[in-house]
């Protein structure tokens, strides 16, 4: 194998490599959190599975440090997800779960597919059930003394 048949493998070789490791074009479109930070990429794989995007809404970076992201699901409901010293923590309906933790992480899957399985609050307008959609007695109107006529006076 001389010099140029090496050069020429190891650029096949190399974009082959780099290929695996980038972001796709609809994932860097539609999540721009998931390229600044390709750790989150993994984090969500393991939480909800290489089919995510059929779940995901969007990704939202809400704080620098922690480094926190809001994720928010199809269904209108969010979780957290927080880089910590050690591992991410996930924030799922106020409880928090430490992903390091394999029990935790599994934990953490479970309260994510309970958000899912829910689904939205339906608000009490699009029920009928709610306070407003009672209907009140009808109201009568309040009696009105009757107009005073100015008595006459004689002249």
């Amino acid at each position: 194998m001389d010099f140029n048949e090496l050069k020429n493998r190891l650029k096949v070789l190399v974009k082959q490599v780099y290929s695996n490791r980038t972001v796709t074009p609809e994932e860097a479109i539609q999540y721009d959190e998931l390229t600044k930070f390709p750790e989150l990429k993994a984090v969500i794989v393991d939480l909800l599975t290489p089919e995510y995007d059929s779940f995901l809404a969007s990704i939202d970076w809400v704080a620098p440090r922690p480094t926190t992201f809001r994720i928010n699901l199809k269904n209108d409901q969010n979780f957290y997800l927080i880089y910590g010293k050690r591992s991410w923590v996930a924030q799922v309906a106020g409880k928090k779960y430490y992903l390091l933790n394999l029990p935790e992480e599994e934990r953490a899957a479970e309260a994510i597919a309970n958000l899912l399985r829910y689904g939205t609050k339906s608000d009490p307008e699009e029920t009928g059930a709610g306070i407003d959609s009672i209907e009140a007695p009808a109201e009568t109107p309040a009696e009105t003394p009757p107009a005073e006529t100015p008595e006459e006076t004689p002249a």
